[in-house]
């Protein structure tokens, strides 16, 4: 069930990824990303009040927010500096970048979670998992290739690599919400994990966008913005619910969540117009098939 619940997770992740690129088309980043995640946030407040009014009422569902104590707050908080310092490099790079070139450099998320669970946890890579990381590596190099003819070099061209520390960042975000999950309910996690984003932006915008709106580019209303959110958040929901199954592997899980760059390669590619296609699906495939070997070789 927790491949499943992977495999839509997915799926929402292409509609959000498509939908955040055509939001910051020539938009403002800062305000865009307070936005679309408080329209992430805002499904929630009602399910947490009914928590807490008619606990009764959600008792039994996944969508049960309980009490929490200071500590299990401190912990939901971390996770939501993490993702917000990570959305930061994501949203500015993803503005700059074609999607052909954005998304693919996401899809390597799984990468960094295996080299994370190396240092940090003490595993070490098999023989078929370190092949898996030389032909991610080479498949960077073929996107290189493409992105130079679009003017884009990746050793030294710094929207890719805001892309590079912002999917690092998020690699760490993965490894964190498997300590999360596995000791919280997805009621309790993701709508403060929301809220504390919002809480997080909110002065970002406040205090270094809003001073200096008028000499950046300028906020635009997009009917993608709510979309952004809403479909951030059922990805994130049933990502949750697939990690707190005891079988769910994350580094399988992350692979199969970041399938989303299919979604957001082909569709993206095609309704933003953009170009050397072919080659960046040559250089995406084999990206994805070091992932997948990577993952495949636990």
């Amino acid at each position: 069930m927790w491949i499943l619940y992977g495999i839509i997770s997915a799926l929402f992740l292409g509609i959000y990824d498509i939908s955040k690129k055509a939001a910051l088309n020539r938009n403002a980043v800062f305000p865009v990303l307070l936005i679309s995640t408080l329209f992430g946030a805002l499904p929630w407040i009602p399910l947490v009040l009914i928590s807490r009014i008619q606990p009764e009422w959600l008792a039994a569902t996944p969508f049960f927010s309980p009490p929490m104590s200071p500590i299990e707050h401190g912990l939901i908080f971390l996770k939501s500096l993490i993702v917000s310092l990570s959305w930061v490099f994501v949203y500015f790079g993803m503005k700059h970048l074609p999607i052909s070139i954005a998304s693919p450099i996401r899809a390597s998320a799984p990468l960094w979670t295996l080299l994370g669970a190396v240092t940090l946890m003490g595993e070490m890579p098999s023989l078929p998992q370190w092949a898996g990381l030389a032909l991610t590596l080479g498949g960077y190099f073929i996107l290189s290739l493409a992105g130079q003819r679009e003017g884009i070099f990746f050793h030294r061209d710094r929207w890719v690599g805001a892309m590079a520390i912002g999917t690092l960042l998020g690699a760490i975000s993965a490894l964190y919400d498997k300590f999360l999950l596995h000791r919280y309910p997805t009621g309790m996690v993701q709508p403060w994990f929301s809220f504390y984003l919002v809480l997080i932006l909110f002065p970002v915008v406040l205090f270094a966008w809003w001073p200096n709106r008028r000499n950046t580019t300028p906020f635009v209303w997009r009917p993608t913005l709510p979309l952004i959110g809403l479909s951030l958040g059922i990805a994130d929901f049933l990502y949750f619910q697939a990690l707190r199954d005891p079988a769910a592997l994350i580094s399988i899980l992350s692979a199969v969540r970041r399938s989303n760059v299919l979604i957001s390669f082909g569709v993206g590619g095609l309704l933003f117009q953009e170009k050397n296609q072919a080659r960046k699906a040559v250089g995406l495939a084999i990206i994805l098939a070091g992932v997948l070997i990577i993952v495949f070789a636990v």
